[in-house]
């Protein structure tokens, strides 16, 4: 038995899978990773276009990373977090230089629902109200409460309306639930909405609207112009705080630092973050403060805390990566991949493939909606499953060395942002052909 057949057998005998039923499970075996490319157990070559769970920012085994673990490893694995290190340190001002406005406090976790819990925990505490605001539509974590703020699928099985969680309708104007016709009327129904759920659960009861600029999982919908701003006012007018949820679109996956710079100066009370500070290499997440909120905290503990906050082998690799996108402009070459490389490409493909019913998306960080019909828009799969086109079309890219992220019945296009825009151009290319096979195949 070679070590990858072994890694196959012993995973399919004592690894439990998040997600998914365990029964008929044939998990790919991955045996290794260099850039934007990993090598599965047959030793096939794939271009990684889904960062893995979007997050190697950097791509794989990026020697700036690797080196500054080895490095932290000889001479301090780990601390508890009621000390200072120099990695932690180092790691929370970094952060705080790229978060927008005074979030200059950071509490780090271990990833993005434990941060999401956290934020939401000190919203309620600082404002002295139960309710949370969140969008249908959303994926904020897989713990109770970031479950239950959750507006996709995945909420249902663990939805026990006991965590005061209300959800609400964000602009999507492909599948309006406002009949607007343009993206102006799609975002001044879509704060109307929100505005009347305001009112009608009691701006008083309401603690936090968490968001996701730019929601990740569930489409990835560039908000119109003005609708981040508009939900800013709503928080500022009702005593609300506004929670940025940046897991999967912070430290560059837009082409900005975090995503709700594209709503322009709009500052969050709490932010949080996981994934592509560390590039995915250690697990790391947090929530980026306030001072509003901070001096809640002052002369009151915070009732909450984790045994590996700011464990020191995931700030070294935070410092490395935050280092290396700042001296390579990896958010800035991020920004150009998209406008001059992703998107061109995909809407090009888009004029050749009935398929595909529209293109959306910023920086690395683009879906394709994927329909059986242009004029019903009629989802190639439906909402919360998928369907033998989907699995044909998966096959399709995998068959021709490349792996992709397929959600419901769309294509998620999230290479690393470093992918050349060679490799970017090679991975756009697999796709037209496995949407003509897959096509040719259902007709």
């Amino acid at each position: 038995m070679t070590d990858l057949d072994r890694a196959y057998e012993l995973d399919r005998r004592h690894v439990f899978k998040p997600w998914v039923a365990q029964a008929k499970l044939d998990p790919m075996v991955i045996s290794g990773s260099e850039g934007s490319f990993v090598w599965d157990g047959q030793g096939r070559r794939l271009l990684d276009f889904t960062s893995q769970l979007v997050y190697t920012n950097l791509g794989h085994q990026h020697p700036r990373v690797v080196e500054a673990i080895r490095r932290q490893a000889e001479t301090l694995c780990t601390a508890a977090p009621t000390h200072a290190t120099l990695a932690r340190s180092e790691a929370a001002r970094l952060i705080a230089s790229h978060t927008p406005g005074d979030l200059d406090r950071i509490l780090f976790t271990t990833a993005g629902a434990d941060a999401n819990e956290h934020a939401i925990r000190m919203a309620r505490l600082h404002t002295g109200r139960p309710k949370v605001l969140s969008r249908y539509r959303s994926y904020h974590g897989g713990t109770q409460l970031a479950v239950n703020v959750t507006g996709e699928p995945r909420r249902w099985p663990n939805d026990t309306a006991s965590q005061g969680t209300v959800h609400f309708f964000g602009p999507f104007l492909y599948r309006s639930h406002f009949h607007a016709t343009t993206e102006a009327e799609e975002c001044e129904r879509a704060l109307q909405h929100l505005r009347e759920v305001i009112e009608m659960e009691g701006p008083s009861t309401i603690a936090a609207v968490i968001l996701e600029p730019i929601p990740g999982t569930s489409g990835i919908m560039v908000p119109p112009e003005g609708y981040l701003r508009g939900v800013r006012e709503l928080c500022d007018r009702h005593g609300m705080l506004l929670i940025a949820d940046e897991v999967m679109a912070g430290f560059g996956r837009s082409g900005r630092w975090f995503s709700i710079e594209h709503g322009g100066d709009v500052v969050p009370d709490l932010l949080t973050f996981a994934k592509g500070v560390t590039s995915g290499y250690v697990p790391l997440g947090g929530v980026a403060i306030s001072d509003a909120v901070a001096a809640t905290f002052a002369d009151r503990p915070y009732p909450g805390g984790l045994t590996y906050s700011g464990h020191t082998l995931a700030c070294a690799a935070a410092v490395a990566t935050i280092e290396t996108m700042e001296d390579e402009d990896v958010v800035g070459q991020a920004d150009l991949l998209g406008a001059e490389v992703i998107g061109p490409g995909l809407a090009e493909l888009a004029s050749r493939h009935e398929w595909v019913g529209e293109v959306r998306g910023a920086g690395a960080f683009w879906a394709l909606e994927l329909v059986r019909d242009r004029e019903t828009r009629e989802p190639l799969a439906p909402y919360g499953g998928t369907s033998p086109e989907m699995a044909a079309l998966t096959q399709g890219c995998v068959s021709r060395g490349l792996l992709p992220f397929v959600n419901f019945n769309r294509l998620h296009v999230v290479p690393p942002l470093t992918i050349s825009a060679e490799e970017a151009r090679s991975g756009i290319s697999i796709l037209d052909e496995a949407l003509d096979e897959a096509r040719n195949a259902a007709t």
